[in-house]
């Protein structure tokens, strides 16, 4: 099971967890306490005692268990979607493609209001009310009797969900200290991908039992996981909201509040180049999620069952490796550095891939698991640069207009990318898997030119 934006490669009319949801940084001391619990992060992953599996920090924990919460009804939900909407809802393959295409449009225009929104009023009261409106639509489908209905309700839904994601991003710069946030975002993906299994097993018993009353079931504990979500983020303690000094932008006095502002990241040119790059490597979910299961049993010898294994190896090895995958990515050309190996790692993982046509299905089934391994490192290590990437290169300033920028960018490329990876790099067979790791490595090379024009240009303005 893929554990990044990913799970949304194509932005599905439910709730999912709109690419599972980006696990927040664990807090330093100027993160709230549990009441009764005052002990000091240790390194990353190594708790100083007690249970490996549970985090030191008692943000993180809060944090961690509200992950676990949100996730556990999404891959509830991504497990009957498709079913739900097909076989209860009555939805013909065409009519839902042409929903999914909708609402992944409307998940990418939300993503940069939201964020915007986020700096105004403040990240927590707004992703409250996205996650309450998710939890709403989520249960509306069990009245939708129309398409039209259904239409309009799957293009809200994908808009507050995409939403939130961003708004999400942009608390967690609000609530935990900057020195930590690409270790806690890796640590909580890892809760992310355990909360999707789980949530996927409880959607095989619905799929089970095959009916109507098992697939509302479902959905309607989607709606009442995103309730419960939204009931703990109103509860969580976060510290009082310090706005730094407003700098002069384009367009904007110097001084002028930054909710009133034009967007700033619109305006960062080298943010922009970053956010486009991060994007091309997001295509990377597509192709594991659509390309590799289609080249499998289309282009391949090698058996069915291989693509539940290729699942199976990129869910362990981004459990394994996604906190390790993080260290030194504190310093922006660190991290850029990281990208670049990424590229240069999914690139082979796509010739690998592609060279399992035409071999005896053995062969064919362990270079398609090698390629897929590949992928899993390529991925750890391209998530966890672009993490320290979206935030080192918007500062202290801004959050939500920074992270909603870099969240539609990701949502773009996740609502195309299997359009692309079916068309142009399946279809095209060997040349198509070369083209696509061209891309890709292209891609994570040009992150050092890029963060380098953003440090110049920071050094000039400073200067």
């Amino acid at each position: 099971m893929n554990t990044s934006p990913a799970s949304s490669a194509a932005p599905t009319p439910v709730a999912g967890p709109a690419g599972p949801p980006d696990p927040p940084p664990p807090s330093a001391a100027s993160g709230p306490s549990d009441a009764g619990g005052t002990s000091q992060p240790g390194p990353v992953g190594r708790p100083a005692g007690g249970s490996r599996l549970l985090h030191p920090d008692p943000m993180v924990r809060r944090l961690a268990g509200i992950t676990l919460v949100n996730t556990v009804g999404s891959g509830l939900s991504l497990a009957v979607g498709v079913l739900f909407f097909t076989r209860v809802l009555g939805l013909s393959a065409a009519q839902l493609g042409i929903g999914l295409t909708a609402a992944g449009l409307c998940g990418v225009a939300a993503s940069v209001p939201a964020g915007r929104a986020a700096d105004r009023w403040g990240a927590r009261p707004v992703l409250v009310v996205l996650i309450t409106v998710n939890a709403l639509g989520t249960a509306g489908y069990a009245l939708v009797h129309s398409y039209p209905a259904f239409l309009g309700l799957a293009c809200v839904v994908s808009a507050v969900d995409r939403g939130a994601a961003a708004v999400r991003n942009a608390l967690y710069a609000e609530v935990l200290p900057a020195d930590r946030r690409v270790a806690g975002r890796a640590y909580l993906r890892v809760v992310t991908n355990v909360g999707l299994c789980l949530g996927t097993a409880l959607g095989a018993v619905a799929l089970q039992v095959d009916s109507r009353p098992a697939y509302l079931t479902a959905i309607l504990a989607d709606a009442v996981s995103y309730l419960v979500v939204a009931v703990l983020f109103h509860r969580l303690a976060v510290p009082a909201r310090v706005r730094p000094a407003a700098r002069p932008v384009a367009g904007g006095g110097p001084g002028e509040p930054a909710g009133r502002r034009r967007n700033p990241a619109l305006r960062d040119g080298p943010f922009l180049v970053v956010t486009v790059l991060n994007a091309l490597l997001c295509l990377q979910f597509a192709m594991l999620e659509v390309g590799v299961p289609l080249w499998v049993v289309q282009h391949t010898e090698a058996p069915r069952i291989t693509v539940a294994g290729t699942l199976i190896v990129n869910t362990v090895l981004v459990i394994a490796l996604q906190v390790r995958a993080t260290r030194g990515t504190e310093d922006p050309a660190t991290a850029a550095r990281v990208c670049g190996r990424a590229g240069l790692i999914l690139a082979a993982s796509c010739l690998v891939l592609a060279l399992a046509h035409g071999l005896p299905a053995v062969v064919a089934a362990v270079l398609v698991l090698a390629g897929v391994a590949l992928q899993a490192f390529g991925e750890v290590l391209s998530q966890a640069g672009g993490w320290a990437l979206s935030y080192d290169l918007a500062g202290e300033r801004d959050h939500g207009a920074y992270q909603g920028v870099y969240n539609a960018g990701s949502a773009a490329s996740l609502m195309i990318g299997p359009a692309v990876v079916s068309t142009a790099v399946v279809g095209w067979g060997l040349f198509g898997w070369v083209a696509l790791g061209v891309l890709l490595a292209g891609a994570g090379l040009a992150m050092g030119p890029a963060v380098r024009w953003a440090r110049g240009r920071e050094g000039a303005t400073a200067g």
